[in-house]
């Protein structure tokens, strides 16, 4: 019976992101050592330590989109590691998010309904460390500054032109737990009432009164890719899947429609923002 290398079983099950950087790591340290640098002289020219070059080299630390800028440059890569900057980006997600992530960067249309927190794509970034920081078990400061840094890289879609239409429900409840402290929920809600500010974004409140609600099922994601069919996002417990299916996908677009007819109007919700604001009841 032929036996598998003991290192191969180690990595069987493995995130594939794990072997991209590692892959990655390996070309920049080919093209450092062609052009003559150190790794600690690398670091001087990118304002890096020569620890922090040598973990991207090892594949224990995704470069940013901009350092990889600067190492194809300085590297005289040719855009090769420019090539790979996108694949690098995505493994900063969880592996259940990528391919949601993948069709939220160029959705023209995106609507949420959200239950337990403030959406990803609405949080202020100390919130979102606090997300990332109470979760259990508990991870080390390193993970929760990647995914936090993940998770404000995708505010990015508010800054594209044609500007992209997006939605959110989000339950009352969401908008009085304060997550950290009062003064990281104060600075969550001034995020929102700015945002809803923003002609194609709608926020919209679902008292937490309302008793016909169509949102029993919890939290969902709609997006429309550019030029692709409307799909479903739905995530618990650290899983998550896209659903591309038709006739699923259309149950939760009309239960979406559903819950914006049962939810505070925007403009009635900036007001109920404003007034959590305030410390009004």
């Amino acid at each position: 019976m032929t036996q598998v290398p003991e290192q191969a079983v180690a990595r069987r099950g493995e995130d594939p992101a794990d072997e991209l950087l590692r892959s990655f790591g390996r070309q920049i340290k080919i093209l450092r050592e062609r052009a003559g640098h150190t790794q600690a002289a690398l670091g001087q020219l990118l304002g890096y330590s020569e620890a922090q070059v040598a973990a991207i080299e090892q594949g224990r630390r995704i470069a940013r989109p901009n350092t990889i800028d600067k190492l194809d440059q300085l590297l005289e890569a040719e855009g090769v590691l420019l090539a790979m900057k996108r694949p690098v980006a995505l493994t900063r997600y969880p592996a259940f998010f990528r391919d949601a992530a993948r069709i939220e960067e160029e959705a023209v249309e995106f609507h949420a309904y959200a239950v337990l927190a403030v959406p990803g794509l609405l949080q202020t970034e100390e919130y979102a460390r606090t997300m990332f920081t109470v979760r259990r078990p508990r991870r080390d400061e390193s993970e929760i500054e990647q995914m936090a840094a993940a998770r404000m890289a995708r505010q990015k879609l508010f800054e594209r032109t044609p500007a992209p239409t997006l939605s959110f429900v989000i339950e009352e409840s969401v908008l009085e737990r304060p997550y950290g402290s009062i003064e990281v929920l104060h600075g969550q809600l001034e995020h929102l009432r700015l945002t809803g500010e923003n002609p194609n974004v709608e926020i919209q409140v679902m008292p937490t009164r309302t008793a016909d609600h169509a949102g029993a099922d919890g939290p969902f994601t709609l997006m429309t890719p550019r030029g692709g069919e409307q799909v479903a996002y739905v995530e618990s417990q650290g899983n998550g899947r896209v659903i591309t299916d038709r006739e699923p996908v259309r149950g939760f677009a009309v239960r979406y429609g559903i819950l914006r007819a049962q939810a505070l109007s925007p403009a009635e919700s900036l007001r109920h923002i404003e007034k959590l604001l305030q410390g009004e009841p």
